[in-house]
């Protein structure tokens, strides 16, 4: 017989093995790709949602008015004659709130110019325009005056601040077709979204949501929410709480984001859900300006901050110049203006700077244990239900609070931080 001519070929079996190894390496090829290329979207949204964040806050005004109850912060800080303020602009209103306990200064501090400029135009009204000015552009949301009311205070104002009212002075005269102050700048754009499509255009939530505002007992309340809250979640209002977009409009940046999804079972859509819930039917609606102003565009004489109450006017027009405006970080301002302050408001900045810059942070609270004097107060929120982002140097040297805070917490107007600390320079 003829010998072979070459070697044998692969038996059926060797085949066999071949392709099945063939085929598990493109899958798993498949698999790292898959991986890899949602990874990178993860990283390509993320980009995306700091991006459209920061422009936000580099470009526009983003907070109407504060999400703070000051009722809360006055009840914790003990302000008095000698106290030295250093907090977050935000709005201006809760300033303001501090200045009825007769502090000596309050220190605005505020990386966007237009929070300042909005806490400018305030302070102006309250020094040098009538009460009926005020209560016209900040109760009302709207001034039909306001132009000429700006053309007498602009002198007064910086003029970075001047500046930003001409342009923005739609904002205030009711010319605009959302006609509430309310329902402009950023935050104020989702608002403006929740009463145009889900209060006027087929919502069918206005009168429901009437009776919850009136509501003057709890149980009243309770019953006007079971009725409510089944027609306010729905396909549109979940979409439109879940979408990056909304949440960098309300000002709320990815890390708080994260912190929600990462310690909250349900994530964004069900911590807003139950937050709303706690807020409409465990506190009393009767004075929650908070919320009302939010969805209605204006406050009433019933309902509304105390800078606005015309029985505070000359007390706040008295210590108006007691507050000053700063447009920088707070670290910045530290080393610019190195005092030792008995009271530190730090809102809940420090969220975004845990995430995205560590050094920041622990820097930040080395300028202000620097600045500070034994029994300074500090007090700050966090979306988080423990803030387990603070550095480690402040072990011994601030004494915080946060479970003892807890029943306090519960009875925030607002309502929407997953936890309050307060502490003390030892």
């Amino acid at each position: 017989m003829p010998e072979p001519s070459g070697p044998p070929g692969p038996t059926l079996a060797a085949r066999a093995d071949s392709a099945a190894v063939a085929a598990e390496t493109f899958r798993d090829a498949g698999v790292a790709l898959s991986a890899g290329l949602r990874r990178a979207t993860h990283r390509l949204r993320g980009w995306a949602y700091d991006a459209f964040f920061h422009g936000m806050h580099r470009n526009r005004l983003v907070y109407n008015a504060c999400w703070e109850d000051p009722r809360i912060d006055r009840a914790l800080l003990g302000l008095g004659p000698d106290s030295r303020v250093v907090m977050i602009t935000s709005a201006g209103c809760n300033a303001l709130d501090y200045l009825l306990d007769d502090p000596a200064e309050i220190h605005a501090v505020d990386v966007n110019p237009r929070q300042n400029a909005l806490l400018e135009l305030k302070l102006s009204l309250l020094e040098h325009a009538s009460y009926d000015d005020l209560w016209q552009a900040f109760g009302e949301g709207r001034h039909c005056g306001f132009d000429a009311v700006l053309g007498a205070l602009g002198p007064r104002l910086s003029p970075a601040s001047a500046a930003f009212w001409r342009e923005k002075r739609h904002y205030l005269n009711g010319r605009h077709f959302k006609r509430s102050f309310y329902f402009h700048g950023s935050s104020g754009d989702v608002a403006w979204v929740f009463h145009a499509f889900l209060l006027r255009r087929g919502g069918g939530l206005g009168p429901g949501l009437g009776e919850l505002l009136a509501a003057r007992a709890l149980a009243a309340q309770r019953r006007a929410f079971d009725r409510l809250e089944p027609r306010l979640w729905n396909g549109f209002s979940e979409w439109l709480v879940r979408q990056p977009m909304t949440l960098s409009l309300l000002g709320v940046p990815r890390p708080q984001t994260r912190l929600i999804t990462a310690e909250y079972a349900g994530g964004v859509t069900s911590y807003v859900r139950d937050k709303l819930r706690h807020v409409a039917t465990q506190v009393p609606m009767r004075d929650n300006y908070f919320w009302r102003v939010y969805v209605t565009g204006r406050y009433t004489p019933e309902c509304r901050p105390n800078y606005l109450r015309p029985e505070h006017f000359a007390t706040l027009r008295s210590r108006a110049g007691r507050v000053r405006t700063h447009t920088a970080l707070l670290a910045d301002f530290l080393r610019r203006h190195p005092a030792p302050y008995s009271h530190y408001v730090l809102l809940d900045h420090q969220d975004w700077l845990a995430a995205h810059d560590p050094a920041a942070l622990a820097e930040e609270w080395r300028l202000i244990l620097a600045n500070s004097r034994p029994g300074t107060r500090l007090l700050f929120r966090s979306a988080a239900p423990r803030a387990d982002f603070l550095p480690a140097h402040l072990s011994g040297r601030v004494r915080f609070q946060s479970r003892e805070l807890e029943p306090l917490h519960r009875q925030d107007r607002v309502g929407t931080y997953g936890s309050l600390y307060f502490g003390e320079v030892l």
